[in-house]
């Protein structure tokens, strides 16, 4: 059993990763309701919860269902990450999370999120000073270092436990690499390896089918993986992983009648935390990866992304299935 602090996860849980502008509420509730066992929020500002601007305040939203949750926090400087924490766990999260790992301009050239690859003694001063912020078990979030000069992530991994937090996730590339290239998973395993590391090691970076998985689960011998763009508009990926690594068989892919019922369910579910006008806006990025490979769709995209009302875009989504089912058309 993977257990964060009294956190009971499963024997090799399937985590959904903190993705901005991705994992919000209505994204997170189809990944839960189709097998994800721990899931994150959009990683918070921690500047901006303390000048309580409200797109950070917002991220703070959890729900019941959701549990067990994290909130993931960044920032670059240490008291705000205290004080942050500290709001942070007034939100009633299972855990915080922080983030080491983000290689996007706008957040490590700030000296947030993999910035903190290039200074480790700050990077451990402030994930001390976020464990004892909190009485809730704090996780990280990293990559394996700022570029292949720096692959500091067994050192990190050995400080960052030895000062409290619970769980560790890496991202098998270095800052420098961002998303291109192959997840190098091989210094991952060296971690997990490592006998002095007593906390759960998980695995992120490229996991996109069953066989993967169980691939890397049996080659580098990780308490979990993370899922993260595999899960875009393909939420059943969490369910198909685990019927694979419990049977050695796939589950049957789903149906468009499948694709579209949850494509309703996030919409309706983006209208009602965000209102209609935003909720409609925001789901337009997630039209193409629910219904990828379907032929002929763009005319159908076009429509969806142009629509301006939940009623348009229900018979929009209506006339997909008609048309396609009728012509027995399976994704």
């Amino acid at each position: 059993m993977v257990k964060i602090g009294t956190i009971e996860l499963g024997e090799f849980p399937l985590l959904l990763a903190p993705m901005e502008d991705v994992s919000d509420p209505p994204f997170r509730a189809v990944c839960k309701a189709n097998g994800a066992d721990l899931m994150y929020t959009e990683f918070i500002s921690s500047e901006g919860l303390i000048r309580d601007a409200a797109k950070s305040v917002r991220k703070l939203d959890i729900f019941e269902y959701e549990r067990p949750i994290g909130i993931q926090l960044f920032g670059s400087d240490i008291e705000t990450m205290q004080a942050c924490s500290e709001i942070a766990t007034r939100a009633n999260p299972d855990l915080i999370d922080i983030n080491y790992g983000c290689p996007v301009k706008n957040v490590a050239c700030r000296g947030a999120g993999a910035a903190l690859l290039q200074d480790i003694p700050k990077m451990v001063k402030m994930t001390e000073a976020v464990v004892k912020a909190t009485h809730l078990p704090v996780t990280v979030k990293t990559r394996l270092g700022w570029d292949d000069n720096t692959r500091n992530i067994l050192e990190v991994a050995e400080r960052l436990q030895d000062i409290g937090i619970q769980a560790l996730t890496v991202h098998g590339r270095t800052r420098v690499q961002m998303y291109k290239g192959e997840a190098d998973w091989t210094l991952i395993g060296r971690v997990k390896e490592n006998p002095r590391i007593k906390i759960p090691i998980f695995g992120n970076g490229d996991i996109d089918s069953p066989e993967k998985a169980l691939a890397y689960k049996n080659r580098y011998g990780v308490d979990g993986i993370m899922i993260g763009r595999a899960s875009i508009g393909y939420p059943w990926v969490f369910n198909e992983i685990k019927h694979f690594l419990r049977t050695g068989e796939h589950l049957a892919p789903p149906s468009l009648a499948d694709r579209v019922a949850v494509c309703k369910q996030h919409l309706d579910f983006s209208i009602r935390w965000k209102g209609e006008k935003t909720g409609i806006f925001e789901m337009r990025r997630h039209y193409t990866n629910y219904f990828k490979g379907l032929e002929n769709f763009k005319p159908f995209r076009l429509r969806l992304v142009q629509a301006e009302t939940a009623g348009e875009i229900a018979g929009i989504l209506n006339e997909i299935s008609e048309l396609y089912e009728a012509e027995l058309i399976r994704l």
